[in-house]
């Protein structure tokens, strides 16, 4: 018997794939679950619409990423940090106050968690800090360390 899968099931298949089962299988466990449904026509059609559906959302959300990436590389964020004699800091800039200065500086809404840095910024000057917005987008921003008044 042919089965669309509603959810991953282990040793099976992923979530929308069409897979062959023994017939005991698939009315004794996968259909009572709910855990996917008989490959019929209208279950087939249905499961196009949907994934046509899904790969346009997922365009979308490109294109969206895209554009936002664009968007900021334009942008340049100062962030203050107190220092002592020297130029030496106390302490370093982490991804959570660069979250807060582009959101308060250029209303811009940055999820800290995407904020890619490979070390702590420990120095004053300008950085460039990759922002991950999509699995295929990676932005630059920006980022001017000053001393603190």
């Amino acid at each position: 018997m042919k089965v669309i899968l509603l959810e991953d099931v282990k040793k099976l298949g992923k979530k929308g794939d069409v897979v062959e089962i023994s017939d005991g299988y698939a009315r004794n466990y996968v259909l009572p679950k709910k855990l996917g449904v008989e490959a019929n026509n209208q279950n087939m059609n249905d499961l196009k619409l949907k994934k046509a559906n899904e790969a346009k959302i997922a365009k979308e959300q490109l294109e969206a990423a895209k554009a936002f990436a664009e968007e900021l590389e334009s942008k340049e964020v100062v962030v203050r940090i107190k220092t002592g004699e020297g130029g030496k800091s106390f302490g370093s800039v982490s991804s959570k106050e660069i979250a807060e200065a582009a959101k308060t500086q250029c209303n811009m809404e940055i999820d800290k968690k995407k904020i890619q840095m490979p070390e702590a910024i420990k120095s004053l000057g300008v950085y460039e800090v990759a922002v991950k917005l999509h699995p295929k987008v990676t932005g630059k921003l920006k980022v001017k360390v000053q001393e603190a008044e």
